[in-house]
C-alpha cells in the first residue's frame, strides 16, 4: 500500500524548517501584528481628539462618549468590565485621574493616551500568543479549498461564530479567518473536517478531525461515535525554534494518546501531524514514527508543496 508521506517526503531532512522559512514566519508574525494593533491606534487617536476638549482632568468626566476609553486607560480590560459594577469602574476612572492624570499637569491627555495603549497593548499580547495556530490554521484551510475547487467540489462551511452551515459562496475571499469547519461530498462519500474538537472518546482536544459523514450528520452528534473518525492531526504553527521541541512533545503526546483511545474498540484512523518550526532532531523522531506507521502523514507547514500534498491527501481520503 503506497505511503502518502512519500509523495513529498524522502528524509527526515526535508521535515526540518530552513532558516529563510522561520525568518519569512518572524516577518509575517510582525505585519499580522502591525494589523491587530491598527485599530488600537485608530482608537487611541479618536481618543486623544476628543479628550483634549476638556481643559482639566477631572473635566474629562464630561465626556461621555470617552468613558470606556477612560476605564481602558485605568487599566481594565474589555473583558474585566464585564464583570465590574458602575460603582467600581467609578472608582477605577477616579483611580486614574487623581493618581495619575492630575499629577501629569498639561501633559494629562498624553498620559491618558499612553495608559489607554498599555491596556489595549496588553489585549494585543494575549491574541497574539494564539496567532501561530490561527495563521496555521488559515494556511491549511486556504489549502484544502484549494485541492476542492481543483477536484470540482463543492462544499458548506461552518462560519466559527455560528451554528448554523453556509453554503459555498461565489467568492470564498477570506473565508479562512472565520471558518470552524467544511463538509463536501465527492460521489457517494461524505467528509467533514473540524478544528479544535474535544473527542468524546478519549475528552481532550485534538487540532483536526476529519470524519465519514456530511454536515447534518455532524448536527445530530455523530462525532461521538469513534467509528465516524477518518483522520485526526495535530497543527503547531509556532515559527520560533525556542519552542519548537515543547509543541512537539506535547503534539506528540497527543497523538499517542488518540492511538491509544481508539485502539481500544479496535480501531486506526490515520493519524498526521503538520509543525511549522521542525529541528533537526524533532523531524528524525517523526520521520521515525512514519516508518513505523505510528504516523500515517506529516509536512512542514513552511513549505508549500508539502502542505499542497498533504491536504490533496486528506481530501481523498
Amino acid at each position: 500500500m503506497p505511503k502518502p508521506y512519500r509523495e513529498h517526503l524522502q528524509s527526515s531532512h526535508d521535515l526540518e524548517t530552513t532558516y529563510e522559512a522561520i525568518r519569512a514566519g518572524f516577518v509575517a508574525l510582525a505585519l499580522e501584528k502591525n494589523r491587530r494593533a491598527t485599530p488600537f491606534v485608530v482608537e487611541a487617536r479618536a481618543l486623544k481628539s476628543a479628550a483634549s476638549k476638556a481643559k482639566t482632568p477631572i473635566a474629562l468626566l464630561k465626556i461621555p462618549e470617552i468613558r470606556a476609553g477612560l476605564l481602558t486607560a485605568a487599566g481594565v480590560s474589555d473583558k474585566a468590565a464585564g464583570h465590574l459594577q458602575q460603582a467600581d469602574k467609578d472608582e477605577a476612572i477616579a483611580g486614574l485621574i487623581g493618581k495619575y492624570l492630575e499629577p501629569a499637569g498639561a501633559s494629562f491627555v498624553e498620559e491618558l493616551v499612553f495608559r489607554f495603549l498599555l491596556t489595549r497593548g496588553d489585549t494585543l499580547g494575549g491574541s497574539m500568543r494564539n496567532v501561530g495556530g490561527f495563521m496555521a490554521q488559515c494556511k491549511l484551510t486556504r489549502s484544502i479549498l484549494a485541492n476542492l475547487k481543483l477536484r470540482g467540489t463543492s462544499y458548506c462551511w461552518l462560519p466559527s461564530n455560528s451554528r448554523v452551515w453556509a453554503e459555498m459562496p461565489a467568492d470564498d475571499a477570506d473565508i479562512e479567518l472565520n471558518l470552524r469547519a467544511l463538509s463536501w461530498e465527492d460521489g457517494p462519500k461524505c467528509r467533514t473536517l473540524i478544528y479544535n474538537l474535544t473527542v468524546p472518546l478519549f475528552g481532550n482536544n485534538v487540532d483536526i478531525c476529519l470524519f465519514r459523514c456530511g454536515a447534518d450528520d455532524m448536527c445530530k452528534d455523530v462525532y461521538r461515535e469513534p467509528s465516524t473518525y477518518v483522520a485526526l492531526g495535530e497543527l503547531k504553527g509556532g515559527i520560533d525554534p525556542a519552542g519548537a521541541d515543547e509543541h512537539w512533545k506535547t503534539a506528540r503526546t497527543a497523538l499517542s494518546r488518540i492511538r491509544e483511545a481508539f485502539a481500544r474498540p479496535r480501531l486506526k484512523p490515520h493519524t498526521f501531524f503538520v509543525g511549522a518550526a521542525i529541528e533537526e532532531k524533532m523531524a528524525i523522531e517523526i520521520w521515525t514514527m512514519l516508518i513505523r506507521g505510528e504516523l500515517k502523514n506529516a509536512a512542514n507547514l513552511t513549505n508549500d508543496d508539502q502542505i499542497a500534498s498533504l491536504t490533496r491527501w486528506l481530501c481523498s481520503l
